[in-house]
């Protein structure tokens, strides 16, 4: 009795925005054609576009997403100033 291969997991399409943080709005596309990908969150409008390869999924753009987002922020203080409530 042979045994059957399982067949692979399908990789998420679908991503939590970094700008939003709602879950599942972000979009990756990638045309092969013209090697080129975009994610793009549809809640807020963000987006962002990179170069595509043979091998480019969309993990691989979502993850190139956040890269450049942690890059950009790099020697940011993301502590938030407290409003004086008695303004």
């Amino acid at each position: 009795m042979a045994s059957r291969k399982k067949p692979a997991a399908k990789l998420d399409k679908y991503f939590c925005c970094p700008f939003c943080n709602h879950a599942g709005s972000v979009d990756c596309e990638i045309d092969r054609k013209e090697w080129f990908a975009v994610v793009k969150c549809f809640v807020c409008k963000e987006r962002y576009s990179t170069k595509a390869h043979a091998l480019t999924e969309p993990i691989d753009v979502y993850s190139e997403w956040i890269d450049e987002c942690e890059k950009a922020n790099q020697g940011v203080d993301v502590r938030r100033r407290r409003r004086d409530s008695y303004a």
